[in-house]
């Protein structure tokens, strides 16, 4: 269970993500989707009020946010921050340098020119202006670029669990497809993933190994693929919600 000033978000929840798969969540505004994520990345707005939670065998809750970092979670935000003063160059290179020091102690640090060379084949394949790595951090960025901002960071840091709170919000078809691109790219046996959204679009570039059905706090329904299809075709009124799915 999980609040947030006094409020229970999130409640009565069995969720288990086996290594190498990928597990959408749906459900209408309100439903706790947001909560979860955020909750699981250890967000200190929000409260854990029982239940546990696991993560590579260790307690997830005795962890801080910046442990569950670097044991390998990466949560990818609905609303990127900007970060004044703060290039996204450097941004990247601190955590990458504070992610591989965490997998190996014995990890020297990467040389520039190595490190530019991943960074620019990163981007290219985001389709992202280079110039942008020498920019603040989303300062100036439009919706869509920091969304691939953050789908940059992903595939640069390389985690083993990503978060993803509806990164395909607010994106045009051709950006879609290239943060869709960049998310199965990472698909295999040591990537995991739970995708939050409200669009059943993505999917279609994205195919989860399980879709579920989140209503006030609670997974009511799991399924495959299909099941998402149906969303798309019905809305939530089965569960006594009259909200549409979205499909613009």
């Amino acid at each position: 269970m999980a609040s947030v000033s006094g409020k229970k978000i999130v409640q009565g929840l069995d969720l288990t993500v086996q290594k190498g798969e990928v597990h959408a969540i749906m459900g209408p505004n309100g439903s706790g989707k947001s909560t979860l994520v955020s909750v699981l990345m250890g967000h200190p707005a929000y409260s854990v009020d029982g239940g546990s939670a696991a993560f590579g065998g260790k307690d997830l809750l005795s962890m801080e946010a910046d442990e569950r970092a670097r044991a390998g979670m990466f949560l990818a935000f609905q609303y990127p921050k900007e970060i004044a003063g703060v290039p996204l160059r450097s941004f990247l290179l601190a955590a990458y340098e504070a992610q591989m020091s965490a997998r190996d102690k014995d990890h020297r640090k990467v040389s520039p020119v190595k490190f530019q060379k991943l960074l620019a084949e990163t981007m290219a394949g985001l389709k992202m202006d280079p110039a942008f790595a020498d920019r603040a951090v989303n300062k100036g960025f439009s919706g869509g670029e920091k969304k691939k901002a953050e789908v940059l960071q992903m595939k640069i840091l390389k985690p083993t669990l990503a978060l993803l709170d509806e990164t395909d919000s607010g994106l045009d078809v051709d950006a879609l497809k290239i943060v869709a691109e960049g998310v199965s790219s990472m698909r295999g046996p040591d990537f995991s993933a739970i995708i939050v959204t409200h669009y059943a679009r993505l999917l279609e570039y994205i195919v989860p190994d399980k879709v579920h059905v989140m209503i006030r706090g609670k997974l009511v329904e799991s399924g495959g693929a299909e099941l998402a299809h149906r969303l798309e075709k019905e809305g939530y009124a089965k569960y006594g919600v009259t909200e549409k799915i979205a499909l613009d």
